[in-house]
């Protein structure tokens, strides 16, 4: 539990909070790549930690992510023109570009000396990965680019979906990291089955596991922690574990355990206080899914199930499309999707969830972790130190890895994938921490 004002570090991130503060020290991904695809195209609103921006290609292809309002008389440059290296406003003309300059002023004399004068509010940006990278942090500040977690070479075979979800950032991330929930919320997609490993195919992920109640452990890291949920497997349960290792990366990052066929990560992208871009990552070399193929197994394709500003078809006003027919007759949830599963769950406890008076149990001990150390990082923001996950040196993302397998007992869990440069940056994992049973 986390009280009233522990949940106001943890979830706000508007304006002047700590936890945006910290989001701002760190490359966000603004949108995907393909939103902004062809020069001179449709603009694309964005939002982030509550600012309205909007996204471009211009005619060189640039992207610029910038004020979503034209600074003469405040109208909405989403609908101006993409034109000639600029954004051009519909009112009265004024015409910016990538970086924010005033290009072109068509109501003011031409002798003006105003144009000179005006600059829009842009963001640095990077194009990489499938996404548009903004730093929204102090110039100052800004670090060189390190690729994601989920692109550890430049060939590496990426398919993206992103949906906007009505619910605060932390309450999503939470889900991410609960393992204990995917053996029954999930227990339509995520089969049970007499396999070494987990698999994924067409239509479902297999398990080697029945086991509902996992033992639990974290261990916190530099980046984050590492947290291990370990079940029984269905084959040698009396000499082996089956466990699943997930990463949080901080801030936003999480990377759950992959299957046969490609690894996957999750992005937590604060929109505003009450609304998060969601991005469920699949990842790895030829086995991984071509994008639209991805797509649809999550049931989040553009057009059918969300639209091009990736918000949703299903929502809680029509009951997510639940078909409760497919229930009677053995489909768990009735919400096809493993996402779309989650959402119902995520936007039903409400915009910001109340942690007061949660009844946590011993599969919540990594949202425990998780929220202790993201309200221990913004008091410390706060008081004047670093943003978590900002300090340097630090282990690249591309060199942190997760893991999923059946093992013999006797392992040290802390070590199960990590890389030996994680391993020689962390140092010797030190106390790890077990949920009551």
């Amino acid at each position: 539990m986390l009280t009233s004002a522990e949940n106001e570090l943890l979830t706000r991130v508007e304006g002047d909070a700590p936890m945006g503060g910290i989001m701002r020290r760190h490359w966000l991904p603004a949108c995907l790549s393909e939103q902004v695809s062809e020069r001179d195209g449709d603009p694309l609103r964005v939002r982030l930690l509550g600012e309205d921006l909007v996204a471009f290609r211009d005619s060189e292809g640039r992207v610029g992510v910038i004020d979503a309002f034209c600074p003469h008389r405040k109208a909405s440059l989403f609908f101006g023109r993409n034109e000639e290296c600029g954004l051009r406003c519909l009112y009265h003309g004024w015409k910016f570009d990538v970086d924010g300059n005033c290009v072109d002023m068509s109501s003011e004399p031409a002798e003006s000396p105003l144009r000179q004068k005006v600059k829009i509010k842009s963001y640095p940006v990077h194009e990489q990965a499938g996404f548009i990278w903004v730093w929204m942090g102090p110039a100052d500040e800004k670090p060189a680019f390190d690729p994601p977690v989920f692109q550890p070479s430049p060939d590496t075979k990426i398919a993206i979906s992103r949906v906007i979800v009505d619910c605060n950032w932390a309450q999503i991330l939470e889900g991410a990291i609960d393992s204990a929930h995917s053996s029954t919320l999930h227990s339509s997609d995520m089969v049970p089955a007499r396999v070494e490993g987990a698999q994924a195919n067409d239509q479902n992920w297999l398990r080697p596991s029945t086991d509902k109640a996992p033992r639990l452990y974290v261990n916190r890291t530099k980046f984050g922690f590492r947290y291990s949920a370990i079940r029984r497997p269905i084959k040698d349960a009396a000499m082996k574990d089956y466990v699943r290792t997930t990463l949080f990366i901080a801030p936003y990052t999480v990377q759950i355990p992959s299957n046969n066929m490609y690894n996957i990560a999750i992005l937590h992208i604060p929109v505003d206080d009450a609304h998060t871009a969601f991005h469920f990552i699949a990842w790895g070399g030829a086995t991984t899914p071509d994008t639209a193929s991805w797509r649809e197994f999550l049931h989040a394709r553009v057009g059918v199930d969300i639209d091009r500003d990736c918000k949703k078809i299903r929502t809680i006003h029509n009951n997510y499309l639940q078909d409760r027919q497919a229930m009677r007759l053995g489909n768990f949830t009735g919400i096809p999707g493993i996402p779309n599963q989650d959402i119902a769950m995520w936007e039903t406890i409400g915009a910001i969830a109340s942690r007061e008076d949660e009844l946590l149990g011993a599969s919540d001990l990594a949202i425990v972790e998780f929220r202790r150390q993201m309200v221990e990082a913004a008091q410390s923001f706060a008081a004047g130190g670093c943003a978590i996950g900002a300090h340097q040196p630090r282990v690249p993302q591309s060199k942190l890895q997760s893991f999923e397998g059946v093992v013999a007992k006797g392992y040290d869990w802390r070590t199960l994938g990590a890389s030996a440069e994680e391993l020689a940056f962390e140092g010797a994992p030190t106390g790890h921490e077990q949920a009551a049973e």
